[in-house]
């Protein structure tokens, strides 16, 4: 499907200020984003003139920090009903945020948070880490299996009981979802525990610890390292002044809309931001002052992975858990996000450009873009 810039205009809008998610909203919470939504964002004030630039500035911004606070002022209440109601039963739990929402590279006003319901007594450990001997058991012989899967079927019951006019979608295998009623934003709560890996047991840093989650569909267990992937992520970013994160949001951005209109890109969030991990950090430094600079080096990043496959295979999550690209249908979505960006790079620079000739290489559409300054 041909790509309509006016109607990206509005998708951007919709998701960012969540009025594309009115259906998991209680009617207060409705009333709230629509009247919030009727006020425009800076972004949609700037380059008038110019909407496919105008689109990628706001592509890159972050959602607005109301909308976020919110986000975890719901998982926090979400968190505080199962902590009282597990507790009666016997499953002592404490809480973190993951993904998108935690790493602020989230893309909806109205998005899904991940709570980590997490056992607090019971772990595992790497039993060759310098502290292994240190650790004793967890009074109990239950499997890891078996006692996510008690967390699981508690906490089913315990969101039923707490938020009777919610959904409580208990079809997926990692996460138990609940929204509507009287929560303004969707919960994923992930049932899991703690795995002490040997890297935490000599840092003592909770980013080097790992949590293990259950897929109760196959059924088996999962080991994550949620907390590396956030602090590596944003330990780079924060050193370039934001640019990493972006290019992240413009990447996700781009890839709902090309969704949207008809192309499938099957790569997940973690995976989009996994590659723009690895993209030129001194060239996206150059986006806290000339903004389209992050587009044109996510573009570069982008081109030059889908031109040389056995390199992109290479690449690892940030975590270093496994390859970013482990299969085929990944670098597939790569391509055609590739292509995305090399259409929306040729756009903008159209719009930029005073001397572009009738066929500008990529490198001189970039180079447009490097240097262009956005009142």
């Amino acid at each position: 499907m041909a790509r309509d810039v006016n109607r990206r205009l509005e998708q951007l809008a919709k998701r960012r200020k969540g009025t594309d998610r009115l259906g998991n909203l209680s009617y207060s919470e409705q009333t709230e984003v629509i009247n919030k939504s009727i006020l425009d964002e800076s972004w949609q004030k700037r380059a008038l003139d110019k909407p496919n630039t105008r689109y990628a500035l706001g592509a890159m911004q972050a959602v607005d920090p109301d909308y976020t606070r919110i986000s975890l002022e719901t998982a926090e209440r979400v968190g505080n009903q199962l902590l009282s109601r597990l507790e009666a039963q016997g499953l002592f739990v404490e809480f973190r945020i993951q993904g998108s929402v935690a790493l602020d590279v989230h893309i909806r006003g109205v998005s899904d948070v991940d709570l980590l319901t997490l056992d607090r007594y019971f772990y595992t450990f790497n039993r060759f880490g310098p502290k292994s001997g240190s650790y004793s058991g967890t009074g109990t012989t239950e499997t890891s299996q078996e006692r996510l899967m008690k967390i699981r079927l508690k906490s089913e019951v315990a969101l039923n009981d707490a938020f009777p006019a919610a959904t409580v979608d208990k079809s997926g295998g990692k996460a138990i979802a609940i929204f509507g009623g009287s929560l303004a934003r969707p919960v994923d709560v992930v049932p899991s525990h703690w795995y002490d890996t040997a890297e935490y047991q000599t840092s003592g840093r909770e980013a080097d610890r790992a949590v293990t989650i259950l897929d109760k569909d196959v059924p088996i267990t999962i080991d994550n390292w949620p907390f590396l992937h956030i602090h590596k992520i944003h330990e780079r970013d924060s050193a370039i002044g934001g640019g990493m994160k972006k290019a992240i949001r413009l990447a996700k951005n781009v890839k709902n809309d090309a969704e949207t209109e008809g192309t499938s890109i099957a790569l997940p969030s973690f995976d989009i931001a996994s590659i723009m991990y690895h993209a030129d950090l001194q060239a996206l430094s150059r986006g806290s002052i000339y903004e389209l600079a992050v587009l044109a080096e996510a573009q570069r990043h982008l081109d030059f992975l889908s031109n040389n496959q056995s390199y992109a295979m290479t690449l690892e999550v940030p975590d270093g858990s496994r390859k970013i690209i482990d299969k085929a249908e990944k670098f597939n979505a790569l391509e055609k996000l590739s292509t995305e960006f090399d259409d929306l790079v040729r756009e903008v620079a159209r719009e930029q450009g005073k001397n572009l000739g009738l066929l500008p290489s990529l490198q001189e559409q970039r180079n447009i873009l490097q240097d262009s300054y956005i009142l």
